[in-house]
């Protein structure tokens, strides 16, 4: 490959550079374009006129995004209905709760006031007991120091035979 013998490097740079170029034209001109038709008709866009492609793609896509937007608002709302809906359920749920809470309070209120009034009565009864207790106690003394004496003659006297 002698540049002062031989063209053939030459030639062959000559070439390729040629058939780049072709290459180049072709990928683009055949291959992108149909490839971005075939994208284009996926995502819905159909080709009008051979002019007007790009007013039907805008006004395409102007359509598309009002439909897509109302369909997120939709959906939005959707979502908020339920979301208010999920949080009466649980206001009810947690008022249905509180009024148990407030039932089963009173229910327990009214049992230990019922008790105390319970015990408050069998002290005072122990009471009445402990001071009939004392009171016959005292009596009982009272009276066996008043007959202490006459046990103590009958004693001598049931001695005496």
């Amino acid at each position: 490959e002698n540049e002062n013998h031989c063209d053939f490097k030459h030639l062959r740079e000559m070439l390729i550079r040629t058939n780049m170029e072709d290459l180049r034209e072709q990928t683009q001109i055949k291959h992108y374009e149909l490839y971005r038709m075939e994208r284009l008709k996926q995502m819905g866009f159909t080709e009008s006129s051979a002019g007007g492609g790009s007013s039907s793609f805008a006004e395409t896509y102007t359509l598309r995004r009002e439909s897509h937007l109302k369909s997120l608002q939709g959906r939005e709302e959707e979502m908020r209905q339920k979301f208010v809906l999920r949080v009466k359920e649980k206001e009810a749920e947690l008022k249905e709760s509180e009024r148990e809470l407030h039932s089963r309070f009173d229910k327990l209120k009214a049992t230990v006031a019922e008790e105390k009034r319970m015990v408050e009565e069998q002290r005072r009864t122990l009471e009445e007991e402990i001071a009939e207790f004392q009171r016959r106690k005292s009596q009982y003394e009272n009276e066996k120091m008043n007959s202490g004496h006459n046990t103590l003659t009958l004693g001598k006297l049931g001695k005496k035979k």
